[in-house]
C-alpha cells in the first residue's frame, strides 16, 4: 500500500495553498465571467457534487431539466406533469437500434444559447463547463452498464475544417477522462457531407443520415457496450445510424449519452 509521508504531504499542502493563491490573484485581475452572458462573477455558481462552473445564476436557472415524464428510450418528454417513464408510442412502433438517450437537459432557454455559442461561435473553451453538466448523467449511465468504450458523433472532414473542432470528441473526450473510460474517435467516420439536420423535416432527416456513417476498425467494438456521445438530439436518426453500423460491426449494445434533446421529434 502507497502511503505518503508528512514531507510529502506538507509540500502538496503547500502546492494547493499556493495554487488557492493565484487562482485568487488571477480572479483580481481578470474578474471571472459567465461563459454565456458575459457578466461579471461575484461568486462562481456551483453544480450539486460537481465543483464550481463558470455561469451565473441567471444563465443556471435557465436551464430546464430533462422532465421526470419522459420516453424510457429515446428521453422525449411527456406531457404528464407526474413521474412516468415508460416506451412511447414512436419507439415501440419501430425501435431505434439504441437502447437508450441519456439526457440531463432539454435543448432550450440559456443551454441553447450556450450550445449555439459553443459549436457555431467558435468558443471550444466552452467545452470543459457543458461536458462538467454532462457528467453526472454520464457517471449514472457508467455505473448502469458497466465498462464501455465511448466514441463521439464524427463530423465530415469538410465540416470539421470548417467549424475547426468536433464539439462532441471535445464532450467525450472529458467523460472519459474524468469516469476513466476507454475513448475512441478514429474508429467512426462520417463519409458523406450532410446538410444540419435541424434544417431538415422529420423524413428529410431520416434520409439525410443514411449510409452517412462507416467503422474503419469492426475488431474494436465486436462485443463491447459503446456509448456514443453527443450535443444535441433532435429526432435521433443520428444517433440510430451510428448505432446501425456499430452493431452490423458485432458491437453488444449502443447507448447515447446527450447533452440536450428537444422536446418533440
Amino acid at each position: 500500500m502507497l502511503t505518503i509521508s508528512y514531507q510529502q504531504k506538507y509540500l502538496m499542502d503547500l502546492a494547493k495553498e499556493a495554487k488557492d493563491v493565484l487562482h485568487q490573484f488571477l480572479d483580481l485581475i481578470y474578474p471571472p465571467r459567465c461563459i454565456i452572458c458575459q457578466e461579471f462573477l461575484e461568486k462562481k455558481a456551483r453544480i450539486p457534487d460537481n465543483g464550481p462552473v463558470p455561469l451565473c445564476p441567471s444563465c443556471l436557472g435557465g436551464f430546464q431539466e430533462t422532465p421526470p415524464s419522459h420516453c424510457s428510450v429515446c428521453s422525449r418528454p411527456f406531457e404528464s406533469t407526474l413521474e412516468d417513464v415508460h416506451t412511447c408510442g414512436a419507439c415501440l412502433m419501430k425501435p431505434p437500434r439504441f437502447k437508450r438517450i441519456a439526457v440531463p437537459y432539454l435543448y432550450e432557454g440559456t443551454l441553447m444559447d450556450a450550445i449555439h455559442q459553443f459549436k457555431y461561435g467558435g468558443k471550444s473553451h466552452m467545452a470543459g463547463t457543458l461536458a462538467r453538466l454532462l457528467m453526472p448523467c454520464a457517471a449514472q449511465l457508467a455505473r448502469e452498464i458497466g465498462n464501455v468504450l465511448v466514441m463521439p458523433v464524427p463530423l465530415h472532414p469538410k465540416r470539421l475544417r470548417e467549424r475547426g473542432f468536433n464539439q462532441s470528441l471535445l464532450l467525450a473526450r472529458s467523460v472519459a477522462k474524468e469516469l476513466t473510460l476507454q475513448l475512441d474517435y478514429l474508429s467512426l467516420r462520417r463519409i458523406k457531407y450532410t446538410a444540419p439536420q435541424t434544417s431538415l423535416k422529420k423524413d428529410e432527416r431520416r434520409k439525410n443520415v443514411r449510409k452517412a456513417f462507416e467503422l474503419t476498425r469492426k475488431n474494436v467494438v465486436k462485443g463491447e457496450k459503446v456509448v456514443l456521445v453527443d450535443d444535441v438530439a433532435t429526432t435521433g436518426n443520428t444517433l440510430n445510424e451510428c448505432a446501425g453500423v456499430l452493431l452490423r460491426a458485432g458491437c453488444k449494445e449502443v447507448y447515447a449519452l446527450v447533452l440536450a434533446r428537444t422536446a418533440g421529434y
